[in-house]
């Protein structure tokens, strides 16, 4: 959400960093839980098998938003990210793959509707025509998943898997990226709302998947 609190001088970079830190995965309760060694691993699998339906398939958002091409404020580093993205992908089909069956959970088909509704919202952001929008989808997305990341490793150490590579030069890359445009009000309007959709969706996966270990019992 618009935050009364940004400053005028504020840049992209500012502006996108402040809202993932503020809205994104790293603020999530249920985010933080699951970063508890001892979490229950059929909590770690949901939040897995989630993420996979999400972000795991090809095209991934990142990729919708590079082959539709209306989006040209970073064209290079969008086509960039989509082959980082790739790789996560990877990283999420071997996870849930060893996590193994989705855990048994009361409303299940509800839940499966609902995520499989945030893959397709995200498909869309991602195709916007609106100049501006997909690119802070894809800075948004890029910079949670840091924190998604970190989730992933932890995951990996539980089931006895490897991560790939260290994501900081993604991070890295994208931050660059926001720090190198010059903007007109209304793409920086446009940019941010793109980065406020993304993190929307990410908020309410994470408090789906919050209900859902509590209507496993834990």
């Amino acid at each position: 959400m618009a935050d009364a609190s940004q400053r005028p001088e504020d840049g992209p970079a500012d502006l996108i960093l402040a809202m993932v830190a503020r809205d994104g995965t790293a603020a999530s309760r249920h985010a933080q839980d699951l970063a508890d060694p001892n979490v229950p691993l059929r909590d770690l699998a949901d939040a897995i098998h989630a993420l996979c339906v999400v972000h795991g398939t090809f095209p991934g958002m990142v990729d919708h938003a590079t082959a539709h091409g209306a989006d040209t404020l970073a064209p290079a580093w969008l086509a960039r990210a989509a082959s980082v993205m790739a790789a996560e992908r990877a990283l999420l089909v071997r996870l849930a793959a060893a996590a193994g069956p989705l855990p048994s959970t009361p409303g299940q088909a509800s839940a499966a509707a609902a995520i499989l509704q945030q893959r397709d919202t995200l498909a869309l952001l991602a195709r916007s025509d609106r100049l501006g929008c997909a690119t802070g989808a894809a800075a948004a997305f890029v910079l949670d998943w840091v924190a998604i990341r970190g989730l992933l490793e932890r995951c990996a150490v539980r089931l006895g898997e490897e991560a790939t590579s260290s994501f900081a030069a993604a991070r890295d890359e994208a931050v660059a990226m926001l720090h190198g445009l010059t903007l007109a009000p209304a793409r920086v309007r446009a940019l941010t709302f793109g980065a406020e959709q993304l993190l929307t969706q990410h908020r309410g996966l994470w408090q789906l998947l919050e209900s859902r270990a509590a209507a496993r019992g834990g």
